[in-house]
């Protein structure tokens, strides 16, 4: 699941895919409505690329927890975020068992569980790996050692 461009605005409702940035912040389509709106770089805005949730053994990346999800309800839709919290509780554990009961908050899950749901609405829940992590993996598999070394051996040479 790519999440790439999708954020996350603090005082705005849903999610948002980031079209075009400016020099003074960004424009952002709203994935409710379609509504373009301009954010500032003043707003708190949060990437959900770079969102991990707390385990016992440390943190995993919100796109991984999607995953499961959408591997449990086979790419469908999941419980509602407006669930009680005990039910919420109980079916993340199901999706995440080690899951950091003291650090993630009913208030957390419902997120998740809310924008799992979005994103899943608007067939974005797909098995695609994030662009960026695969090219880092084939270049750095099919990149000779000479073609590496080349540019170092330029650099020396306009030092002198």
């Amino acid at each position: 699941m790519n999440l790439e461009k999708i954020l996350a605005i603090s005082g705005k409702p849903g999610l948002y895919v980031l079209k075009v940035q400016t020099r003074t912040g960004f424009v952002a389509e709203s994935l409710a409505d379609g509504k373009k709106i301009t954010v500032n770089l003043k707003s708190n805005v949060s990437l959900l690329s770079e969102i991990s949730i707390y385990t016992y053994e440390g943190e995993k990346p919100l796109a991984e927890i999607m995953q499961k999800i959408a591997d449990k309800e086979s790419k469908g839709a999941a419980i509602s975020h407006k669930e009680d919290n005990t039910t919420l509780m109980a079916y993340f554990k199901e999706v995440l068992p080690d899951y950091d009961e003291e650090r993630v908050y009913p208030s957390d899950i419902k997120k998740v569980l809310n924008w799992y749901n979005m994103l899943q609405a608007k067939g974005l829940v797909t098995d695609e790996a994030p662009a960026a992590a695969v090219t880092e993996e084939v270049s750095a598999e099919e990149t000779p050692v000479a073609e590496v070394n080349a540019p170092a051996k330029k650099a020396k040479a306009k030092k002198e």
